[in-house]
């Protein structure tokens, strides 16, 4: 995983405790998801679930424990792996690509 050289704590989460998200691409295990071989596909992208937890990742990044009710996965993303599920919301901050 490479971060980019912001600090993303120095602002506020993007996300809030219940909202609604979508991956952006496809979330692999890296090795922290137990059960499942490194590699395994997680999520796919456009799939949808619930922010239910809020953490940190190096004192740099927020990780986001998402709830994939299709799979009953909670499996950790960053910002840039996901976006708001409700068409209507404008991000406060722009996310690169």
């Amino acid at each position: 995983m490479k971060l980019s050289e912001e600090i993303e704590l120095d602002g506020p989460p993007m996300f809030d405790m219940g909202s609604r998200v979508r991956t952006r691409k496809v979330i692999r295990n890296d090795g922290t998801f137990p059960g499942k071989d490194i590699g395994y596909h997680l999520a796919k992208k456009g799939d949808i679930g619930y922010i239910v937890g809020i953490g940190t990742y190096l004192q740099r990044a927020y990780v986001y424990s998402v709830h994939f009710l299709e799979t009953n996965f909670v499996v950790g993303c960053l910002s840039r792996e996901l976006e708001l599920a409700d068409e209507d919301y404008k991000p406060l901050i722009q996310q690169e690509d």
